[in-house]
């Protein structure tokens, strides 16, 4: 059980909600927290548990802890769900009426390509698994709630603090968060470390690092019901007119379609032009196995939507504070990478965490962690890219070239073998490697010039190759060089962080805010 009070998983005969996550009380609080966690998402509660089960005091602070409504979130990758298990948290995506997912099919002019998770070298269950993202994410919430020395508390956090408690500034060491309660009343949490995970929307991400922001596309989300996908048990991805359509199981009895629309701005709802182009110029593009649902949906009239990010950021090493999750890293969800990186990236902090019997040592625990945005790399770094530039391959802009490219690719996956092999295991998160996509990426350009020279070379055809190449390398490097090429393919060579000054700062810093606790508990 928590600290904060009786806990134990929620019953899950009911689908539609889960309970709510009960708020703690204060009586409970020590001075200092190990770790105080703001955001309950994935990331963060996944976090917030991993810590109390090695014997932390954690708070974890979430601004809402009512099931959340989400279009997106809800395929979780084979490399995301080995992720779940090394964290102990399988059993979240038991009792949610989740489905197992084994793979994609791909369709595009009336054609598809079918690809397999791999298998080999995994347990059976090792396999991706979609669900009701709001389900998920409570579950999650009451196992941290249910973690020895994990209290979890709502409220808003509204700024780092320093060692005097007031609004933390540059060169100083973070040593808590000031928050607003559930009491109305505004509390200060002084602790070892602070994560910052508070999720796409995240007030504190600019105080951590420099981001930089792009918003590519919205996804609309309809939920289709009475209805089967063409493979059951596997994503469904549609090559469309002007950019993909997914469809996947997010229980027994209901789809999830994701329609993208490019821009930053949406058709309006309330005239009625987003419905009317779902109908004109989506729905003739969609399976029609599919489509008779799919318009049902559209007059339900629940039309959901939200803007697609992508965001790069440079960290800022402050002592006493860290980013995780979509806080500090996001990339276009066509793939449905983000769990899996937020999983990964949650337990490549435990595993930096664990050999510390506590945080106290300021020095100790900056110098453990100050490789984490570069150990990270290789496997964010792979799965970001393949996103990215996925959208972008699979979205059409009415370039010849890029149409040559958005073909290559469709029929290179549909050669089977190591052609389909190599990409879907990095779509899956099972073989994150930077070196694989980059060679995927540019076979799939060969192949497409070699489909150029086919019955014979001609000028047309070499110039229209030579334009391939170019437009494969225009998508590819500036994705690349965003990451970081030494990061990404050799961390080995980037620098550890150093910050023996504002370490010893953070040290003093950290002493003098425990002693001004245990004086006023004194009090």
């Amino acid at each position: 059980m928590g600290r904060g009070g009786q806990q134990s998983l929620p019953s899950t005969s009911g689908y539609d909600h889960l309970s709510e996550v009960p708020s703690a009380g204060f009586q409970d609080d020590p001075a200092v927290w190990d770790l105080v966690v703001v955001g309950a998402g994935i990331a963060g509660s996944a976090l917030a548990f991993s810590q109390g089960q090695a014997g932390r005091r954690v708070l974890l602070i979430e601004r809402d802890l009512k099931q959340p409504d989400r279009i997106i979130g809800e395929l979780l990758q084979p490399g995301g769900y080995l992720m779940l298990k090394k964290l102990g948290l399988e059993h979240c995506v038991d009792g949610i009426d989740a489905q197992k997912v084994y793979g994609y099919c791909i369709f595009k002019n009336g054609e598809e390509a079918k690809l397999l998770y791999p298998e080999e070298g995994f347990d059976a269950d090792v396999s991706g698994r979609s669900f009701t993202h709001g389900r998920f994410v409570q579950r999650l919430r009451h196992a941290a709630a249910s973690a020895p020395g994990v209290t979890v508390r709502q409220g808003t956090v509204k700024r780092l603090i320093n060692d005097d408690g007031k609004e933390w500034q540059d060169g100083q060491a973070v040593t808590g968060v000031l928050y607003k309660a559930s009491d109305d009343k505004e509390h200060i949490a002084t602790a070892n470390l602070t994560v910052v995970c508070d999720g796409m929307h995240s007030t504190l991400r600019k105080k951590l690092g420099t981001p930089d922001l792009k918003t590519p596309s919205h996804f609309v989300g309809l939920k289709l019901k009475g209805c089967s996908l063409p493979y059951p048990n596997f994503g469904h991805v549609v090559l469309a007119n002007p950019s993909p359509l997914l469809f996947y199981p997010i229980s027994s009895q209901e789809v999830r379609c994701l329609v993208d629309v490019p821009g930053d701005k949406l058709p309006s709802v309330a005239t009625g032009a987003l419905a009317a182009y779902l109908k004109e110029t989506v729905a003739p593009q969609v399976p029609p196995q599919l489509r008779s649902a799919f318009l049902a949906a559209i007059e339900e009239g629940r039309l959901r939507s939200m803007l697609n990010k992508q965001m790069t950021l440079t960290p800022l090493h402050r002592p006493g504070a860290l980013l995780l999750g979509d806080a500090f890293n996001m990339r276009h969800p066509l793939t449905g990478g983000g769990m899996t990186v937020a999983l990964s990236d949650t337990k490549l902090l435990c595993d930096m965490l664990q050999p510390l019997p506590n945080f106290r040592d300021s020095i100790a625990t900056a110098n453990q962690t100050a490789e984490f945005y570069t150990k990270r790399k290789p496997l964010s770094a792979t799965i970001n890219t393949l996103a990215n530039a996925l959208y972008k391959v699979f979205c059409y802009n009415g370039v010849a070239a890029h149409e040559e490219m958005r073909q290559a690719c469709f029929e290179y996956l549909k050669l089977g073998g190591i052609y389909s092999s190599g990409p879907i295991s990095l779509l899956s998160g099972l073989a994150p490697k930077p070196s694989l996509l980059v060679m995927h990426f540019f076979m799939v350009a060969l192949y497409g010039v070699g489909r150029l020279m086919q019955p014979r070379p001609t000028f047309k055809g070499v110039w229209m190759g030579v334009m391939l190449i170019y437009v494969a390398s225009c998508i590819i490097f500036p994705i690349i060089f965003k990451e970081g090429i030494r990061a990404v393919f050799m961390p080995f060579l980037v620098r550890k962080p150093k910050a023996t000054v504002v370490i010893d700062r953070m040290e003093a810093s950290v002493k003098c805010a425990i002693q001004q606790a245990q004086q006023k508990m004194d009090e």
